[in-house]
């Protein structure tokens, strides 16, 4: 198979260039990051009034996947990166601490809804379950990525991270728009609907300001200083390996319970990627004006160009399985 880098990944590797050699400071810094504030509530204002009451709610009654789906997000890929960022202690030199605290927002956030969608639907798994899983786990990460970030930053006896600041902007900034999105969406549904390219252009536009923004800000408090090149490979190295443990989990605990072999991809696509469309503007809340953004995002994009490559390979593995067991049922 072959691949190729799509745009939007080129974009933000641009993006990161250019806030390292062209960073925005002063005026313009303080301007774009007011920008960006903006921008992300009118993101969750968007995702609020295009989500439909329906989608919500929908695929309950398949409530032993979407278990097994949550715990692997909000459960288990949580406990598995306190350990990494316990490196930070033993090899600062390998696992500076603000990337550890990268790899524990990192677990704390909800599943990939493109992508996990797309792959699933690729792989001829269960879509409609992947549906379901993947938009209930970005309506309910809202909520519980903050409060699982802060009780893995108290566990681990790091960061210096205010509970009450944090409520107060994910309510103001996230929350609100969502639901105003929400309650308005009778009058701007159909027109989202009808643009959903639109609206994922926006999406984009939206993460490509936070990187530039954020990254210009580390940039100029001494990111690549104080990031060594070994950290970035072994930040790479860690991502890909908690992606395949993620997979390799997913598909046991799938067939302990004895799930179809549908059921399997979407809870292995759904329960082992992580989001960046939420992840970035989350991170400018949670850490707006944090010396050391950059290094904190790190870990999610990296994790997100790994789990683009490796689920497209899968998501054809599994295709083919699932193609070769029902021509089997046929004959």
């Amino acid at each position: 198979m072959k691949f190729r880098i799509d745009t939007f990944t080129l974009l933000l590797l641009g993006a990161i260039v250019l806030a390292t050699f062209l960073p925005a400071t002063g005026q313009a810094g303080d301007a774009l990051a007011t920008a960006g504030t903006i921008a992300v509530a009118l993101l969750f204002f968007f995702h609020g009034a295009a989500l439909s009451r329906e989608q919500i709610i929908a695929g309950a009654t398949h409530w032993r996947l979407h278990i097994l789906i949550t715990s692997l997000t909000f459960i288990f890929f949580p406990l598995a990166v306190l350990p990494i960022n316990g490196l930070s202690d033993i090899a600062p030199s390998w696992m500076p601490k603000d990337l550890g605290l990268g790899f524990l927002y990192l677990g704390v956030l909800p599943s990939a809804v493109s992508s996990s969608i797309a792959y699933t639907a690729m792989a001829r798994g269960n879509v409609p379950a992947a549906i379901c899983s993947a938009a209930a786990s970005n309506v309910f990460g809202m909520m519980l990525t903050p409060f699982l970030l802060l009780l893995l930053v108290s566990t681990s006896g790091g960061g210096d991270f205010s509970i009450a600041e944090a409520l107060k902007d994910i309510i103001l900034q996230l929350l609100l728009p969502f639901a105003v999105g929400h309650a308005l969406r009778p009058w701007l549904g159909g027109f989202l609907g009808r643009n959903e390219t639109l609206m994922s252009r926006y999406d984009q536009c939206v993460i490509w300001l936070i990187v530039y923004s954020a990254f210009s800000h580390s940039v100029e408090s001494g990111l690549w200083e104080n990031l060594p090149l070994q950290a970035i490979l072994f930040a790479i190295g860690l991502c890909l390996g908690l992606l395949l443990l993620f997979m390799v989990f997913a598909k046991f605990l799938v067939r302990r319970f004895g799930f179809s072999l549908e059921d399997e991809a979407a809870v292995v696509f759904c329960g082992s990627k992580k989001s960046l469309a939420s992840g970035l503007p989350m991170a400018k809340v949670l850490f707006s004006g944090h010396p050391g953004f950059g290094m904190i995002v790190l870990p999610i994009m990296c994790y997100n160009q790994i789990q683009v490559i490796v689920g497209a390979i899968l998501a054809q593995k599994y295709r083919e399985k699932i193609e070769q067991a029902n021509a089997d049922k046929l004959s």
